[in-house]
């Protein structure tokens, strides 16, 4: 188990193969999680746009391309500034939500 000492300013050095493990550089940030039992998760705040790759990705749903995309951004907008889309009105006092225009 690798380990590490802390110095006098509080400083640890992470060791190589922690480094490693996580996929961290110098300059990257470290997240601390403190879980309720008081055990400590060491993990990457810094993640690299590779690893993001099917973040979203919902079984049974098709992929989308940026054309799609675009184009459905694009008809949202005309629908917004036409007054014509799909509403969503907010009472503030009960917390609930109701649709319009559906």
């Amino acid at each position: 188990m690798p380990t590490a000492t802390v110095t006098s300013k509080g400083q640890v050095t992470i060791p190589k193969q922690i480094r490693e493990l996580l996929k961290v550089k110098a300059g990257d940030h470290i997240d601390f999680v403190v879980e309720d039992d008081g055990r400590v998760l060491v993990r990457a705040g810094t993640v690299h746009v590779s690893e993001l790759k099917g973040l979203l990705h919902r079984p049974g749903r098709r992929t989308v391309s940026l054309e799609e995309m675009e184009d459905a951004i694009l008809r949202h907008g005309e629908q917004r500034r036409r007054g014509t889309g799909r509403q969503v009105k907010i009472d503030r006092g009960a917390g609930r939500r109701s649709r319009k225009g559906r």
